[in-house]
């Protein structure tokens, strides 16, 4: 069953931000992540006090993949520069098939 990682981000320091997008990338490579939409062209419907600056969508071979990931070294590396110029609410689930 597929795994999809939904993020949504507000960044507030776009040049810190850099050194979380040069880590990042390799640590969903090396998970399968395979980047399904990526933008800053969104439409808030419903339960956000503000809109975020960009959503991600990932998919990812299997939930389990998708949450170590998340969890993996790599990324907890990159998420170290994230946290400090950004918010983010970020979300896994599992796939309908």
């Amino acid at each position: 069953m597929k795994g999809y990682w939904v993020a949504f981000v507000t960044v507030e320091d776009k040049e810190k931000y850099q050194d979380y997008l040069a880590l990042a990338p390799e640590a969903l490579k090396k998970y399968g992540a395979r980047l399904l939409s990526r933008g800053e062209d969104l439409t808030v419907i419903e339960g956000f006090d503000r809109s975020p600056d960009r959503a991600v969508v990932f998919e990812f071979d299997s939930y389990d993949t998708a949450l170590q990931c998340y969890r993996s070294p790599e990324y907890q590396a990159a998420r170290e520069h994230r946290i400090d110029c950004s918010q983010a609410n970020i979300l896994i689930l599992k796939g309908l098939a």
